[in-house]
């Protein structure tokens, strides 16, 4: 039995949206959270399962117990619709928390763990929040908290969603929230497991969040975030430069662009952490 992890990337989009996302020049994201955790865990190994597809076995009994730490990505669903697809991925989360399995992700993720533990989601009343969340600060229960071992008080993160967090249920821990979403990170024991989810992307980088906006221009010009495609093409050619260009100050001055978000080994702070705190030693009482 290796000594290394080996992980369980839940990777929640359709089929009919990972192709979108892939058109545009975006890394699938089951790839993108696969690559993450390779790199907060060198050693480590990764399987991707596709909850929506209908050919999807997913894991069970033994199966699922072989697996040191669950991942889930974000997702373009909406987890209070009754559809075939959330519910597919509500009995997995259920059977994950049941099976003791640490768990981990973003955006959809935090929503769903919550969502199964008996809280609820509804859409954000302010609306989307997209590009970079501004200014996620730490609750005192956050702080104290091993997920952010090493991470500023206040910080900004890359995001992508529409809903939120509404109600807590009991066993969660509210983390971190800013002006735009009172939970940023929660995180929840139930039936036997815990899941430290975050609302924000760490595996997100400028080059994914240019393109991720590039396939999401209409959906944006929609809601008010830029007049035409034209503005679009050209935050996302800036975004682009800048991932190219890190030490470009002009473009990181405009987009109000940090380390927050630059700096790789900063971003993804709260996976390694994961890996450190809760998947290690969880590896280690059941070896």
């Amino acid at each position: 039995m290796s000594n290394e992890p080996r992980f369980l990337v839940v990777d929640g989009y359709l089929k009919k949206s990972r192709d979108e996302l892939a058109a545009g020049g975006a890394e699938v994201a089951g790839d993108l959270y696969g690559a993450m955790l390779k790199k907060a865990s060198p050693g480590s190994s990764f399987d991707i399962i596709y909850p929506c597809d209908a050919v999807s076995v997913l894991p069970s009994g033994e199966a699922l117990s072989g697996y040191d730490g669950i991942a889930w990505t974000g997702c373009s669903l909406t987890v209070f619709d009754d559809i075939p697809e959330v519910r597919a991925q509500i009995e997995f989360a259920r059977a994950c928390f049941k099976g003791g399995i640490p768990a981990f992700g973003s955006c959809w993720a935090a929503q769903i763990a919550v969502v199964v533990a008996g809280g609820a989601c509804a859409a954000n009343p302010k609306g989307r929040e997209m590009g970079i969340a501004r200014k996620i600060t730490l609750t005192p229960e956050g702080r104290a908290h091993p997920l952010y071992e090493g991470k500023s008080d206040v910080f900004d993160a890359f995001i992508s969603h529409d809903d939120v967090i509404t109600t807590l249920p009991g066993g969660a821990v509210r983390l971190s929230g800013n002006a735009f979403s009172h939970v940023q990170s929660v995180s929840v024991d139930f039936n036997g497991g815990t899941f430290w989810g975050l609302q924000y992307h760490p595996e997100y980088d400028l080059h994914e969040m240019a393109r991720l906006t590039w396939c999401r221009i209409d959906k944006m010009i929609g809601l008010g975030f830029f007049p035409n495609r034209e503005a679009g093409e050209a935050h996302v050619d800036m975004l682009e430069a800048l991932s190219k260009d890190p030490d470009n100050k002009d473009i990181a001055w405009r987009l109000g662009i940090d380390d927050d978000v630059m700096d790789q080994e900063f971003r993804q702070t709260e996976t390694r952490n994961w890996i450190k705190h809760l998947v290690l030693p969880t590896m280690a009482e059941r070896r």
